[in-house]
């Protein structure tokens, strides 16, 4: 498929003919972060913190395979993507229906830069593999 507009500002797409689609782009998972401490937001800004985070542990399925897997369990976490955003002009960028399909999700954004992003896991956790495709960004 050929690019679109929406593909050139992106950098460090994984896999061009998978992720790259007629609805947007898919963006791949890089790094799942576990909240350690809190962070803190006030009224002015002046004390504001941010919070603690630490990556989260990935595990081998088969020794065999080339990437790792994150076992999540019910709760928030946040995500950071192998892709960036360049261009300055807003996009809206919003959970794949696989990830929604299997309970868990992160909120739709509309954002400039790709920062990390809050996702829920349901009851029953997630597993994700490295690079699995989490989220689809979309011009608006």
């Amino acid at each position: 498929m050929p690019r679109h507009g929406l593909a050139d500002r992106l950098d460090g797409i994984v896999h061009e003919g998978t992720q790259i689609h007629d609805e947007g782009v898919d963006l791949t998972l890089a790094e799942v972060y576990t909240v350690d401490f809190p962070g803190r937001v006030d009224f002015g800004g002046g004390e504001l913190e941010p919070a603690d985070c630490s990556p989260h542990e990935r595990v081998w399925r088969d020794e065999e395979d080339d990437y790792q897997w994150w076992h999540l369990e019910a709760g928030q976490y946040l995500i950071e993507h192998n892709e960036s955003l360049s261009g300055g002009e807003p996009v809206t960028v919003q959970t794949r229906a696989a990830v929604l399909a299997r309970g868990a999700f992160h909120p739709t954004l509309t954002v400039e830069s790709l920062d990390r992003i809050p996702l829920a896991v349901p009851p029953a956790g997630i597993r994700f593999k490295e690079n699995a495709r989490v989220s689809t960004v979309q011009s608006i």
